[in-house]
């Protein structure tokens, strides 16, 4: 009886916004200029992307998945965060299956984003090392393949996680983040062997959707590292320049990552502070930052934004 009596506890209550509220007009200025940058600059790459044939590359196929699933992600917590910041007062009330699907996209995108960041160095790592077999290792068919694992795979395992989390019985309710997210949901839980089992398939998440592509990227990088050294031509400075947009992300999400894991593993979640900063910098710091790297470092990228800018200025005053 008493485990059905935790089990109708069905709604949830975000108590982040709680941290915020002395502050609550300036961080909803803060994130909403964030959220429009990131859908203009995002929008703006994805389309010269898809629309300019020479960027038609596998290179530029997984730039234009990064930027995607960064808007995805985004567009799951923004929308509401700044409903909420702008119309509630205090604690904000949701549905468990509202907070779990919340929890599937954010972080599906999030694990998709640590996938599809192998998936470029594998890119890089074959251009430059093994340049003769490119064409074959990196073709149209493996690239789609590779989309769809880096997609499916974290999209089926955050979702077995997040439903095992909610099937849960519930002896708490209150969540000191500004969204939510499994971690939360399985510290609401009573505990018991399903919670257990939840903790361990948590783990395994994150070790084969954080810590083993991280392993991977350090290898490739630093074999193309040592390539680029031991080559006396100019090419080798180019390589370089190529991979450095993409160290520069994979170095921003691995910060996010380590500083979100190290937070709910040391059991700082119970600190509403530490758990709201934590929230707030793992979704404002990739949304801000992706887009720069690959809009304005790309050397392809960037100068045909550079020509494109003044035809929407022509196009704003003409109207």
């Amino acid at each position: 009886l008493a485990n059905k009596q935790r089990r109708r506890n069905t709604s949830l209550t975000l108590d982040g916004l709680q941290q915020l509220s002395d502050h609550r007009l300036l961080f909803f200025f803060l994130f909403l200029s964030a959220y429009l940058f990131a859908l203009c600059s995002d929008g703006l790459v994805l389309v010269v992307i898809c629309t300019r044939h020479s960027l038609h590359k596998p290179m530029y196929v997984f730039i234009a998945a990064l930027l995607l699933n960064s808007l995805l992600g985004g567009s799951a917590v923004y929308p509401r965060l700044l409903w909420d910041l702008l119309w509630e007062s205090g604690s904000v009330l949701v549905t468990l299956s509202a907070c779990a699907c919340q929890a599937w996209v954010v972080y599906s995108c999030g694990a998709s984003a640590f996938l599809l960041l192998p998936a470029m160095a594998f890119d890089r790592y074959v251009a430059i090392c093994r340049p003769m077999r490119y064409a074959a290792l990196v073709s149209p068919r493996a690239v789609a393949a590779l989309l769809l694992f880096c997609w499916l795979l974290p999209a089926a395992m955050i979702g077995s996680a997040a439903l095992l989390a909610a099937r849960q019985p519930l002896c708490r309710s209150h969540i000191n983040r500004l969204y939510c997210d499994v971690y939360s949901l399985n510290r609401l839980s009573c505990g018991g062997n399903a919670a257990l089992l939840s903790e361990v398939f948590a783990l395994f998440i994150s070790v084969a959707c954080c810590l083993l592509p991280v392993a991977f990227v350090l290898f490739s990088y630093s074999s193309i590292l040592y390539i680029s050294l031991c080559r006396v031509s100019g090419s080798s400075g180019k390589a370089l320049r190529t991979c450095l947009p993409h160290l520069l992300v994979f170095l921003n999400y691995s910060a996010c990552t380590a500083v979100e894991l190290l937070q709910r593993r040391l059991q700082a979640g119970d600190q509403p502070a530490s758990s709201v900063l934590t929230s707030v910098l793992v979704v404002l710091v990739p949304t801000v930052l992706n887009p720069v790297v690959y809009g304005l470092n790309m050397s392809n990228v960037s100068p045909i934004l550079v020509s494109l800018s003044p035809i929407f200025i022509l196009k704003e005053n003409h109207n």
